[in-house]
Parts: structure tokens; C-alpha cells; sequence
């Protein structure tokens, strides 16, 4: 096996999966194939909407194939035709053993954690959640139970005081992209050792897993420590976004997503939201948030200076 002849299918949607792909081609890799979710409506104008990863692909001329059904006898066809001696997947959805199966040399996923902790759908904003001070990146082979594939290679990542869900989500496309090329190169050179998750498991520690995030998961409590409700809020920013309810001076209660706070050196009632001195703070257990970026339900995200020149809160809002 080479590089010149390794035929690859890549599976991916959003941003994070463009990153890899243009880093394969550019690295002379061979796309047969590129297979990514149905285009879609979206948006309020209800526009059919290209994932990122086929944007790209067709911008390269890479065959792009869009399965509603990953067992679909029809797809499963077009698949088989394209030949592919390895499959590549980076945020696309769970593949069945049929598809995960097919090429010689198997099929391997990049995940946005160190491995085996938050396996799921959320593991970058989960990390920030519950304050963790480094992240990374995972190679694995698929195998039956989603995320628990044998580890092929890792890449530690720093999670900075400041860093947001967006601002990690960069900083681990940037280096997945490199670990995926790193990984398809020893895998021509016959250098990679694959690691049995098990044995990275901690007897004194409990796995921590990144499950997906629904609305209800997303909702601010304030009775929780200023460093808790600080990394909660950083943690889902900017999607899909923290919140919390507010009543507005006509007494009328809406939703407010909350994008980025400072912690700050107060006290007050737990869980009341007050202008003081023309800042927005948000009391908690045990101190303050002083909330500077957010978005009033029906309205744009905009600096908190800009939300309090047109909004008027209640007592005790």
C-alpha cells in the first residue's frame, strides 16, 4: 500500500470535518469519495442549505454521495463502486457495521476528546462545562459501541481561562486535522500500535461522557458557585447557547441567551439579574457574573451597552 494508490471515502457535515479533508487533499491524499447528510431547508427563509463538507468537495471536484439511509441497498451500491480502500469519518452520524466494515483496511473516526472520557455528541462543550484544563483529539478504529474503538492516535490540546465552546472547537479542528493526515501516514507505513480503550481506563476516577444537549440541558441555574455558572455559560457559547428568563419593565418574561460574562467581586440575591451602574450582574451562590454579550429573545446578539440603551427591565428581574 501507498499513497499514491490508498483510495479514501471521507464522511463528514459541519466546519470541523472541512478542516480535515482540505488538509488530506492538500497533502496529495486520494478523495474517491466525500459522503454527507441531505441538503436541507434552513433559516427563516427556509433556503435548502449544503453542508460545509460538500461545499468543499464539490469546489474540488470530489464525487459527493447524500444517504438518508445508510442501508439503503442503492447506497450501499454506489459505495462499493467507489472502492475505497480506508473510510474517514469526522462528524458525520453512527455508521452501520455494514458500511464501517466495507474497506480493506477499515474505518477510522476523529473524536474531539482524549479518549476514553466524553465520548458523545458534545464533548467539546461538556470539557468547558465542567472545567477541565486541557482537551485534545482521538484517532480510533469503529467498531460496535459508539466512541469505543480501539485509540490509534492522540493530541493533547490546553483549554485556556478564557476559551469558549467556539474558541476550543478552533483550536481542535486545527490539530485533528493534522492528527487524521499523521494517522493515514503511519497507517501506509504499517506504524501504528492501536490501543485497547480499556486499558486507559481509571479504577479511581468514573468515565465522564459528553451525551448530547437539548434545549431544557442549556437552561442557566444561578443557585450554582460563580465558577460553575461561569463555565456553564462559557461551556455552550456560542452554541447552542446558555439562557435564562427575564422580566422586562412591562412585566412581560422572555428569554435571554447568554454568551459571555466576567466574573466579578459582588454580592447580591441568588438568582436575581440587576443594571447596576449600567452593567448587567448576575448574582449567584456565591458572588457575581457581569454578563457583557447576550441576546433578547426576537432580537440580534449584541454587547450588553447596545441591549440596555433599547431594553428596560422589572424589579427584581
Amino acid at each position: 500500500m501507498n499513497k499514491e494508490s490508498l483510495r479514501i471515502v471521507y464522511m463528514g457535515t459541519p466546519d470541523f470535518a472541512v478542516a480535515p479533508l482540505k488538509k488530506l487533499i492538500e497533502n496529495d491524499f486520494l478523495i474517491v469519495g466525500v459522503i454527507t447528510v441531505a441538503d436541507k431547508p434552513a433559516g427563516r427563509g427556509r433556503k435548502i442549505r449544503m453542508s460545509p463538507v460538500k461545499i468543499y468537495a464539490e469546489s474540488q471536484g470530489i464525487p459527493v454521495l447524500q444517504p438518508t439511509n445508510l442501508k439503503d441497498d442503492g447506497f450501499l451500491s454506489e459505495l462499493k463502486q467507489l472502492k475505497a480502500d480506508l473510510q474517514i469519518v469526522v462528524a458525520f452520524r453512527m455508521l452501520p457495521e455494514v458500511v464501517w466494515k466495507m474497506p480493506l483496511e477499515g474505518t477510522f473516526n476523529l473524536h474531539a476528546s482524549l479518549l476514553p472520557n466524553y465520548r458523545g455528541a458534545a464533548p467539546i462543550n461538556w470539557a468547558i462545562i465542567n472545567g477541565e484544563t486541557k482537551s485534545g483529539v482521538s484517532t480510533f478504529f469503529l467498531q460496535h459501541a459508539i466512541d469505543t474503538g480501539n485509540i490509534l492516535l492522540q493530541e493533547e490540546v490546553k483549554i485556556d481561562e478564557g476559551d469558549t465552546a467556539g474558541s476550543l472547537h478552533d483550536k481542535l479542528m486545527i490539530v485533528g486535522a493534522e492528527l487524521v493526515v499523521e494517522t493515514v501516514e503511519k497507517l501506509i507505513k504499517n506504524d501504528l500500535a492501536p490501543i485497547p480503550q480499556e486499558k486507559l481506563l481509571s479504577t479511581n476516577s468514573p468515565l465522564k461522557e459528553a451525551p448530547k444537549l437539548f434545549k431544557e440541558d442549556c437552561k442557566i441555574d444561578f443557585t450554582l458557585s460563580t465558577n460553575e455558572v461561569y463555565n456553564f455559560i462559557r461551556g455552550l457559547s456560542p452554541y447552542p447557547a446558555a439562557y435564562t428568563r427575564i422580566k422586562l419593565q412591562n412585566g412581560e418574561e422572555k428569554t435571554l441567551k447568554v454568551f459571555e460574562v466576567e466574573r466579578i467581586n459582588a454580592i447580591g440575591e441568588t438568582g436575581k439579574i440587576s443594571v447596576v451602574n449600567n452593567q448587567l450582574i448576575a448574582y449567584t451562590l456565591d458572588g457575581a457574573l457581569k454578563i457583557t454579550e447576550l441576546q433578547l429573545e426576537g432580537k440580534k446578539r449584541m454587547k450588553v451597552e447596545d441591549f440596555l440603551r433599547g431594553v428596560k427591565l422589572g424589579d427584581g428581574s
